[in-house]
């Protein structure tokens, strides 16, 4: 069995649809208006995005790309800070990470 979908409720679609785009290679499949917006992944996952009026996640969620090495997780670090997001260094815990507040108002781990 393998997870065809995730849909998170975000308070700006068109502003996470483009950091998703930008940072993490996903691909549009699909939008209404500015309340949804369908991204695509390299690997069949599809991940929804659609507008809620309050948007509210528990401290620890997140949803989190891997890397394949420490280098490229490094290199997105970076671009994300020079871009202006308040990111600290990565670091060694569970893996080699780093945590974004996303625009939209969600969590993204960024690891290897």
């Amino acid at each position: 069995m393998k997870l065809n979908h995730v849909n998170l409720t975000v308070n700006d679609v068109g502003a996470a649809q483009a950091f998703l785009e930008k940072y993490f290679g996903l691909q549009t499949g699909g939008t209404r208006g500015n309340s949804f917006a369908a991204l695509l992944d390299d690997n069949g996952l599809v991940l929804t995005l659609m507008k809620g009026a309050k948007v509210s996640y528990p401290k620890t969620f997140h949803i989190g790309f891997g890397q394949e090495n420490e280098e490229q997780v490094n290199e997105l670090n970076q671009r994300l800070k020079e871009d202006g997001y308040d990111v600290e260094p990565p670091q060694r815990a569970h893996a080699w990470t780093f945590y974004v507040e996303a625009p939209g108002g969600f969590t993204v781990e960024v690891f290897c």
